[in-house]
């Protein structure tokens, strides 16, 4: 744990250090309405590009995975391989294979393109499911891949951050101005303090937006796992998740690329990465035989 906490820290870090010089070398002022959209555009995907570029080597590190280069025994050999028949049917290089130490049922895959990317199972996984229902989740993650799921969620993400950093200024100037009768001066104290409310307010709605599209890409990802493996397959892994599946043990960083995310209900359930299992196995099964092999972009 303390390890993740100081690898998201120093990321973070680093993310805000170069985004701060790239904005003094090109002498951006924020206060001004073209500065303002610069700096927002910077921070709302310097952070989420540079993420997604080092998203390999932060996710291996943060779980402690062992990258299969040699395979050691059978069940490596057996994962190595399916992975890379199933890359091959989806149209894309072979990902890096590798197994972390985690007690839970999960696997995620990340990377910064689809010929650049990592497909990471679970000791656990490996433990509790049948080779028929590993071959299916393995075939979920490589269809993250193929869809170019990571890429595309860095971009919204993007999109949103600056949106929300815009957004949150411009009403953020025209409420201090109204409060404090100077529309003409600059900001003035109270400026900071709302548009720190209007930050969290915003960010709210675009996490909403985000994780809307990660549900979404789950239920495509399903489907590819269907044509990559075989539906009924990929229904049986989904129904021991729904067995079995605990508090997921991923960093905060790839949680959203799992097989399986936290359940939530309500307003909650707005903000979760992930469908609740049966509506993904309800949609496997209620899907025409066509659809239910999937479409995974090539």
């Amino acid at each position: 744990m303390f390890k993740r906490i100081v690898l998201f820290l120093a990321t973070n870090l680093a993310v805000l250090v170069l985004l701060s010089i790239v904005m003094a070398v090109f002498g951006v002022n924020p206060q001004s309405q073209a500065g303002l959209l610069v700096m927002a555009t910077i921070m709302g995907f310097g952070g989420s590009m540079i993420s997604l570029m080092m998203s390999k080597w932060v996710a291996k590190r943060s779980v402690g995975a062992h990258v299969i280069e040699q395979p050691r025994n059978e069940a490596e050999q057996w994962l190595v391989s399916t992975v890379r028949r199933q890359a091959e049917a989806a149209g894309i290089a072979m990902p890096e294979v590798a197994i972390y130490d985690a007690p839970e049922i999960n696997a995620f895959a990340t990377g910064p393109s689809r010929n650049n990317s990592l497909v990471a199972v679970s000791t656990g996984l490996l433990r509790a499911m049948n080779r028929d229902e590993a071959e299916a989740v393995l075939g979920h993650e490589v269809s993250h891949v193929a869809n170019g799921d990571m890429v595309t969620m860095a971009l919204i993400q993007g999109v949103l951050n600056t949106f929300v950093i815009v957004l949150a200024r411009v009403v953020g100037r025209v409420i201090d101005g109204y409060l404090s009768g100077n529309r003409e001066g600059g900001p003035g104290l109270g400026y900071y303090a709302i548009v720190f409310v209007l930050d969290l307010v915003f960010g709210l709605f675009a996490s909403m937006i985000a994780m809307w599209f990660s549900r979404y890409r789950e239920f495509r990802a399903d489907a590819g796992g269907a044509r990559l493996a075989g539906r009924d397959k990929m229904i049986a892994a989904l129904q021991r998740l729904s067995q079995t599946y605990g508090e997921s043990t991923l960093p905060k960083t790839v949680q959203a690329f799992g097989i399986s995310g936290a359940v939530g209900f309500g307003l909650r359930k707005l903000l979760m990465s992930h469908p609740p299992l049966e509506e993904r196995i309800q949609a496997l099964r209620s899907a025409p035989v066509e659809q239910a092999r999937g479409t995974v972009v090539g």
